[in-house]
């Protein structure tokens, strides 16, 4: 078990580095999200970099809109946007302003109130070794868990309500970089990263 208590929250300039490095480095780190004084966690063990003019994947690619004028702030915000009506996805902002560039949260290990973030996701169901395995194995999957939905876009991951905190840079030899998943367009981009034989991986 971690004692959250011993890791720092994750300043202001952490955020303020290249897109594609970001990601890299956010990996090992821990999301928190603050609920009815409650902590609940869990380790980043997958992300996805989204540039901005040149990744026609990326939802800044057309420029700003309502939906995505989050990604467009300067560094350190959240962004979450909706899919197929139903679900939220979470992303780091990254860059300057105006720069439109964010890191897609795809996986978590969980490691805080996990029996929470099991009846966010299952109801009253018995949290087996199955529904621990695929509790946050995805971005809609950990938003659910913790709790994240349009109502959190644009927070301050320097406040309290949802923050990353530090922990020890992950080996780069433990670090598996592939092209993401579930898009179309500017698919052959190796922007997706994950920590090398994690059980939380949404795939590897």
């Amino acid at each position: 078990m971690i004692d959250l208590s011993q890791h720092k929250k994750l300043t202001s300039n952490f955020y303020n580095r290249n897109t594609e490095q970001l990601a890299k480095d956010l990996l090992g780190k821990i999301l928190v999200r603050s609920i009815s004084n409650k902590l609940l966690a869990g380790k980043i063990v997958e992300t996805e970099a989204y540039l901005c003019s040149t990744d026609e994947a990326s939802h800044s690619f057309k420029g700003k809109s309502n939906r995505n004028k989050t990604m467009f702030n300067s560094y350190g915000f959240l962004y979450v946007y909706q899919i197929y009506g139903i679900h939220f996805c979470c992303n780091v902002v990254s860059g300057r302003e105006d720069e439109g560039s964010a890191v897609l949260i795809r996986a978590l290990e969980p490691i805080e109130n996990i029996e929470i973030m099991g009846r966010h996701r299952f109801g009253d169901v018995p949290i087996t070794h199955r529904n621990l395995v695929n509790l946050t194995n995805g971005p809609a999957k950990l938003c659910q868990a913790l709790s994240i939905n349009l109502s959190d876009n644009g927070s301050n991951l320097l406040d309290n309500k949802i923050y990353i905190l530090d922990s020890p840079k992950i080996p780069q030899q433990n670090i598996i970089r592939t092209t993401r998943i579930g898009i179309t367009k500017s698919k052959e981009l190796l922007l997706r990263f994950y920590i090398k034989n994690n059980t939380f991986v949404s795939k590897r």
